[in-house]
């Protein structure tokens, strides 16, 4: 892999990428970064690129709240500024909104979203009185480990679960509540009909953060869409069982 930085929405944006062929664009989800796509990067004909979000990880923080439709901008703007066109979207969790943000808004820039363990197109809603347990996890890196090894119950490499978690403890400090709170006011349900391309919806059947419900609603807000549960795995299969996800990635694009 061979990273770097580019600037996109007036900041610094870090990526990593591999390959050569169809691009395909990795889009990470909450108190995370492009590092979670790191096992399943080398897909064969295809060349992939990861980034750090704003306001995760190597990136800069982008100014004003957060926003899952700027973040969704931002992600146009990396398309643009490494003329990636017409290339697969894959988004994983929070990134999952910013997809769907994306590609509803900016169809013309999608050929197809993968959305792993996604928000709906309804947001995800977190009750307020959670938000001081996320401020919490900002100033205690314990809590973010065993946070992250519970979304990841499949990742049983220390060292990379330890990595992931030096990652998580670069998210900007608005962001630790922001994301709850723009997650709970992101739906964009009334759009999701217009976005006509393939949609593949992977779910984890060991996800306690996404139910198997929302990952249905979402596959039906979309008319070509369709669902995959994946046993043996939870909120994130691409760490846990990346060699499966692939199999299943690459089954896709030879669909399309």
């Amino acid at each position: 892999m061979t990273s770097a930085f580019v600037m996109a929405c007036g900041i610094q944006l870090f990526y990593v990428a591999a390959g050569t062929g169809t691009p395909i664009v990795y889009i990470h989800g909450n108190v995370a970064s492009s590092r979670w796509f790191s096992p399943v990067m080398e897909v064969p004909g295809y060349a992939t690129y990861a980034l750090d979000m704003p306001n995760f990880g190597r990136s800069q923080e982008l100014p004003g709240e957060v926003d899952i439709h700027a973040y969704a901008d931002c992600v146009k703007e990396f398309l643009d500024a490494l003329g990636l066109e017409d290339p697969l979207i894959v988004a994983h969790s929070l990134g999952g909104a910013v997809a769907q943000s994306l590609a509803i808004r900016y169809p013309d820039r999608v050929k197809a979203l993968v959305l792993v363990d996604s928000s709906s197109p309804k947001g995800l809603f977190t009750p307020p009185e959670r938000y001081p347990f996320y401020e919490m996890m900002m100033k205690d890196r314990n809590i973010v480990a065993k946070s992250l090894a519970m979304i990841a119950p499949g990742l049983k490499d220390p060292a990379f679960l330890e990595a992931l978690v030096d990652d998580a403890m670069k998210m900007a400090g608005k962001a630790w509540v922001g994301h709850a709170r723009a997650l709970s006011a992101f739906d964009v349900s009334a759009g999701a009909a217009s976005f006509g391309k393939p949609v593949l919806v992977i779910w984890g059947a060991g996800d306690y953060l996404v139910t198997r419900a929302m990952a249905e609603e979402t596959a039906a807000a979309y008319p070509a869409a369709a669902l995959r549960v994946l046993d043996g795995v939870g909120h994130s299969p691409m760490v846990e069982d990346p060699e499966r996800f692939k199999a299943l990635l690459k089954e896709f694009l030879g669909s399309l």
